[in-house]
C-alpha cells in the first residue's frame, strides 16, 4: 500500500487526491456491480493487487500513475460555462 506522502507527490493537493481516489473507487465499485449484467459501462481495475477494496485499488492506481486527474481549461470555462453541451452557445 502506498503512503499518503508518496501519493501527494503524484497530485497537486490533498483535496485533489481525495477527490480523484473517491471518483475512481466509485468507478471500480460500479464495474464490480455491473459484471453480471455485461454492460461494460465502467473501466475495470487497471492493475492486479491483493486488495479487493475499491478505494485501496484506486490509491494503488494513483501511486503507479495509472490514473491521473485532468483539470478543465480555465479559459474555456470562463468564456462559456455551457461549452461542454453541444449547441450551448445558442440562447434557449
Amino acid at each position: 500500500m502506498a503512503r499518503i506522502d508518496d501519493l501527494t507527490d503524484k497530485v497537486d493537493s490533498r483535496f485533489h487526491l481525495v477527490h480523484l481516489a473517491a471518483k475512481r473507487a466509485r468507478e471500480i465499485n460500479g464495474y464490480y456491480a455491473q459484471l453480471g449484467e455485461g454492460l461494460g459501462a465502467f473501466v475495470p481495475p487497471l492493475l492486479t493487487t491483493d486488495s479487493n477494496k475499491p478505494l485501496s485499488v484506486a490509491l494503488e492506481e494513483i501511486a503507479q500513475r495509472k490514473v491521473e486527474g485532468v483539470f478543465p481549461s480555465e479559459t474555456g470555462a470562463a468564456a462559456d460555462p455551457l461549452s461542454f453541451i453541444e449547441g450551448g452557445d445558442e440562447p434557449a
